[in-house]
């Protein structure tokens, strides 16, 4: 991927970079949401992507909490 004005390409950050980066854009969202124009939004939307999807790509075996997948979900509110 190429460098583009939202910062570098998510594959070419180093680990604790791309944690930072995620922590940021995280951080900054609903801000952007709420008050930023069109194009800020989809310029968030896409580069929060392009850092989620390659955090996923290096650990496809990230730890997950049973309680944040569906059955879990539908555990907490008595569904199913």
């Amino acid at each position: 991927m190429a460098e583009h004005d939202g910062g570098p390409a998510a594959g070419r950050l180093e680990e604790g970079r791309l944690l930072k980066e995620l922590e940021a854009i995280h951080r900054t969202r609903h801000e952007t949401l709420l008050y930023g124009s069109d194009e800020a939004l989809v310029t968030h939307t896409q580069r929060m992507n392009e850092l989620e999807h390659e955090y996923v790509r290096r650990h496809p075996q990230r730890a997950q909490t049973a309680a944040r997948t569906r059955s879990g979900a539908r555990a907490r509110t008595g569904e199913g």
